[in-house]
């Protein structure tokens, strides 16, 4: 099969833009939903370990950065070359180890560098600024877990998973006296504070929360598609079973 090149791409997106009546009214802010979606759909692709889906979808995520550079270059503000540079231009500026005179011999160390130069590019003073500069819009569980990073890199951590283990019963009993005076707000600022701890834990293992949670939530998916296919051979509509009936099932399902 003969292979197309990125200039191919480039014009196909182009040729689309004047002669497709649904690409040509996209702009960047109705086309941030497909970016979501396909970086999540290559995440899955990963997570299966399949060639072909991989290769699929790391392609629709491309052409979604093609996308966006097309429209910036219509008007006249950049193109997808300027972007191309431009993270050139970065990766050699931020690995000074690699393209300079830099001596980093662990990952931690180049971690660390990589900071200090992002920090000095964005005129961020302070380590608080970085934190700011996390993106608000990103998943509240991998917001955390950056946020705790970060500020775990100038020490201010825990000693050990224990401490952090024992945080966690700690907040859990403050999200249960909030809920013995029946305060919404009080509740939910414990329960938030329950999440960001148990990302802690998550964190002290290099468990990354969202993967960990995504897993969970297939796995409800499987063992609960189970439930319903053993009431459906029997005739029965979820509705028709009791709460223990389900359990049982649920219990059956995990075995499996």
């Amino acid at each position: 099969m003969q292979k197309n090149n990125f200039e191919d791409l480039i014009n196909i997106m182009k040729i689309l833009r004047k002669e497709c009546p649904w690409d040509k009214v996209q702009t960047h802010q109705t086309l941030k939903r497909y970016l979501i979606e396909e970086t999540y759909e290559v995440l899955e692709a990963l997570d299966l370990n399949d060639d072909d889906k991989i290769k699929e979808e790391l392609g629709d995520l491309l052409l979604q950065i093609v996308f966006h550079s097309e429209i910036a270059s219509e008007e006249n503000r950049f193109d997808v070359y300027d972007v191309i540079t431009t993270v050139c231009d970065k990766m050699k500026k931020r690995h000074t180890h690699v393209f300079g005179e830099d001596d980093l011999n662990t990952p931690q160390e180049v971690l660390n560098n990589w900071d200090k130069i992002k920090m000095e590019e964005k005129s961020e003073k302070t380590v608080t600024d970085s934190l700011k500069g996390i993106p608000k819009e990103l998943p509240a569980l991998l917001r955390s877990y950056k946020v705790q990073e970060k500020a775990a890199r100038v020490g201010f951590d825990w000693d050990n998973v224990e401490d952090c283990i024992k945080k966690v019963y700690e907040e859990l009993n403050e999200f249960e006296e909030a809920r013995k005076i029946e305060d919404n707000q009080k509740i939910s600022e414990e329960l938030g504070d329950l999440l960001f701890a148990v990302v802690n834990v998550s964190r002290f293992y290099n468990i990354n929360p969202e993967e960990a949670l995504t897993k969970t939530i297939n796995k409800f998916i499987t063992r609960f598609s189970y439930i319903e296919e053993e009431t459906t051979k029997n005739g029965n509509n979820l509705t028709d079973l009791t709460l223990k009936e389900m359990d049982f099932l649920w219990e059956k399902a995990k075995k499996i």
